[in-house]
């Protein structure tokens, strides 16, 4: 364990070069193919087997042979932000950036590929390195690139998945590693509230649409405060509003239209939601008007399995020391790495990379991360994979 650290840290400069190159070129979802490319020639200079084009854009590399399997994923996709960082490495494509740490992730994995490669006694069985396109968003066909990689059979016979996903808010270096729900379900709404247009002078002549809108609003914010379990996490949140036509001051539109984002972890309360905001919105007939309602679900939510969360706990103890291993509130943000633990038991930690005193939010143009904490996620990713093949196998 010790020496799968001093490797890490010796790969370090590596794992920097490659973080800043791809922080350098970020590529949208499903568009990664110059980062693909990068990863699979990465892969192949270690003499690994290595499939491209897997979910489309997505890269798989097998080390070992047989069973047990266990699975790496790191994701690769950038966000389309133009970024304010004044960096060296700061993006060249304006308007896309790695603004969520992706770029980390998948240097800390080919990290990792590195480190186990060169290992002359490892576990019997095969370790899998998953390189996923597409985790920020989904194709036409509304399907995200875990589930793509997945469609191609990139976690067939898997045992066990693991992932880590870096938080820039959260000290360098701590580690958070829940059991049980990780992250939420993820579903939106997209609804229309429909009226009768008329002169803002006689309002009483039409179905005012706005003001329908105005009790609509509070029966959605009040789905949490009084139709929902309050020991059971959710959130219902309405993002945008659009009504009405530039200089229409004096006019009464014939409808408006609002969105917004349902968020939970069990299946209960995620349909529980879903029939609540239908039914919130059914206002608008007691007022006289109609709507129309489309519920867009995304990825489920992720769920920590127990034993292989106190395996990566334990883990994180014997590599780093119990202080490194934190506690805090859950979030109820979405990750489709929730597909793979669906497919084959397994756990998400978080790895804190908090730079500076600077504000850098997930998602924000002035995104980044500490690179010091790149050997540290190598390193876990690599003994953790380690131990779940050592535990499978003895199990056999």
């Amino acid at each position: 364990m010790t020496n799968l650290l001093e490797k890490a840290h010796a790969v370090a400069p590596e794992m920097i070069a490659v973080r800043r190159d791809i922080h350098q070129h970020p590529e949208l979802g499903f568009q990664e193919f110059r980062t693909a490319g990068l990863v699979a020639d990465k892969l192949r200079a270690l003499g690994l087997e290595v499939s491209t084009g897997v979910g489309k854009t997505g890269v798989v590399a097998h080390l070992g042979e047989g069973t047990p399997i266990v699975a790496i994923r790191a994701d690769m996709d950038a966000l389309p932000i133009l970024e304010a960082n004044d960096v060296s490495y700061a993006s060249a494509s304006p308007g896309v950036m790695h603004a969520c740490g992706h770029d980390g992730h998948t240097a800390m994995l080919l990290g990792a590929a590195k480190i186990l490669t060169e290992m002359p006694d490892r576990p019997t069985g095969e370790i899998r390195f998953l390189f996923q396109p597409c985790e920020e968003t989904n194709d036409a066909e509304g399907k995200s690139g875990a589930q793509r990689m997945i469609d191609d059979g990139a976690l067939q016979g898997v045992d066990h998945v693991i992932a880590l996903h870096v938080d820039s808010d959260l000290e360098s270096g701590l580690i958070f590693a829940p059991s049980g729900f990780m992250t939420a379900n993820v579903d939106n709404f997209f609804a229309t509230i429909i009226g009768q247009g008329a002169h803002g002078a006689h309002p009483d002549q039409g179905v005012d649409p706005i003001y329908v809108l105005a009790q609509v609003i509070n029966a959605i914010q009040g789905i949490r405060a009084r139709r929902i379990n309050p020991g059971r996490p959710a959130v219902v949140t309405i993002g945008t509003v659009h009504g009405g036509l530039p200089g229409g001051e004096n006019v009464i539109p014939n409808e408006v239209t609002l969105s917004g984002t349902l968020r939970s972890y069990d299946d209960q309360t995620r349909e529980k939601l879903i029939i609540e905001v239908e039914r919130a919105l059914g206002v608008a007939k007691a007022l006289g008007g109609d709507f129309k309602l489309e519920i867009v679900k995304g990825c489920p939510s992720t769920y920590n399995d127990p034993k292989v969360t106190e395996l990566i706990r334990e883990t994180v103890v014997d590599m780093f020391g119990q202080h490194t291993l934190i506690e805090r509130e859950l979030s109820l943000g979405g990750e489709d790495f929730s597909y793979m633990t669906r497919e084959a038991p397994g756990a998400m930690f978080l790895l804190g990379a908090k730079k500076d005193a600077v504000k850098r939010a997930h998602h924000n143009p002035l995104f980044d991360i500490d690179e010091n904490v790149l050997p540290r996620g190598a390193a876990m990713l690599a003994e953790t994979a380690l131990r779940l093949l050592m535990g499978a196998a003895s199990k056999r």
